[in-house]
């Protein structure tokens, strides 16, 4: 059985939806990372998990238990959560922050809580900062702080929300480390986060989330070296895209160019790749496509990630590759000299051809 059972989960902030129709599992030891860009509901799916912000529509079952409004407050007990601005009670110290939960919610003793609190502070590497207040630390301590304070409640569950994102740099790697021995130990834990590290090396699965649910799901390797769907493709490869409306053969040539040029020089593209890229527009859209099929989009994506350029021409009618339909042979030579490799493809009534260079 999982451990968590989520079924067409909705959440709506009035007419607005943020999430629609989540349905996915997690399993006991399971590290799932939740990744995608801002607003694309992440901390809302893990708020709506655990009631802190009740679904309007769907269940989710814990342990084989359907979470409710009556019943919430039993099952938090055993579904931790981690937030990015630490949520540590100013007016205790760190032990006092640790020790408070166990003593008024799990009725231990004083000595119990104290002598467990201890333990998870030598864990995080806070034994020192015991009797600390929360001004007297810094980000990273206090994040590590607040994870003790969750582990000391003896969680089955942890959730986490973008723990490192108020953190600067020097401070994040300290709270990962932290995390992935938690991952190590066999804790399940769904993170939400911007550490890509992370998500591919310690995750069992990755949910990239976009238009309000699970976009697309998989093994770490799956998601960040093969994703299937293009907005992950666009999120992991940091795509970034110029796109040109060509209405036929009459058409604003030199527009088309400098609009291309400006692309390039807004991402500090080398002026020797740019002329490539509008000499490769030129024999592909003026001389092949646009005085034999008429009106036609231009599209330059270039991956910030990895460097590397496609230009695609999309165009309508029956299928036919216009690279090698063409009689301009000294247009084709061209192209073929500068692309590494050349595609066709006849997707729902339009021809594309792609290069990539």
């Amino acid at each position: 059985m999982s451990m968590i059972s989520i079924k067409n989960l909705e959440k709506r902030f009035g007419d607005t939806v943020i999430l629609k129709d989540i349905n996915t599992e997690v399993n006991k030891g399971e590290v799932i990372s939740i990744i995608g860009s801002s607003g694309m509901g992440k901390s809302t799916f893990l708020r709506a998990i655990n009631f802190l912000d009740a679904p309007t529509g769907g269940e989710v079952f814990f342990d084989g238990i359907k979470l409710t409004s009556k019943n919430i407050d039993s099952v938090r007990r055993r579904m931790g959560m981690v937030f990015q601005n630490f949520g540590l009670f100013s007016h205790l110290n760190v032990m006092a922050n640790l020790t408070v939960g166990p003593v008024k919610l799990l009725k231990k003793t004083g000595e119990e809580a104290e002598k467990k609190a201890a333990e998870l502070l030598k864990t995080v590497g806070l034994s020192e900062r015991a009797h600390y207040f929360p001004r007297q630390l810094s980000g990273g301590q206090k994040q590590r702080a607040a994870i003790a304070r969750c582990l000391a409640m003896s969680p089955e569950v942890i959730l986490f929300d973008e723990p490192t994102s108020a953190l600067n740099p020097t401070m994040v790697s300290e709270v990962m480390a932290v995390m992935r021995n938690l991952a190590k130990s066999g804790m399940t834990m769904l993170v939400v986060t911007h550490e890509m590290d992370f998500a591919r090396e310690v995750s069992n699965r990755v949910f990239y989330m976009d238009e309000g649910g699970i976009y697309e799901e998989g093994a770490p390797e799956e998601i960040f070296e093969a994703p299937k769907r293009e907005k992950t493709k666009a999120f992991i490869y940091r795509i970034r895209t110029f796109t040109y409306s060509i209405p036929g053969v009459n058409f604003d040539y030199p527009e088309m160019l400098s609009g291309m040029e400006n692309f390039c020089f807004h991402h500090a593209i080398e002026r020797k790749i740019i002329n490539k890229l509008q000499l490769s527009a030129e024999e592909l859209v003026l001389n092949l496509i646009a005085p034999n099929y008429g009106a036609c989009s231009l599209n330059l994506n270039f991956s910030e990630k990895s460097g590397a350029f496609e230009l695609s021409v999309s165009y309508g009618g029956e299928s036919s590759n216009a690279v090698e339909m063409s009689e301009d042979e000294l247009a084709v030579s061209l192209l073929r000299n500068s692309a590494k490799t050349i595609r066709h493809e006849y997707l729902g009534g339009k021809n594309i051809i792609t290069l990539t260079l």
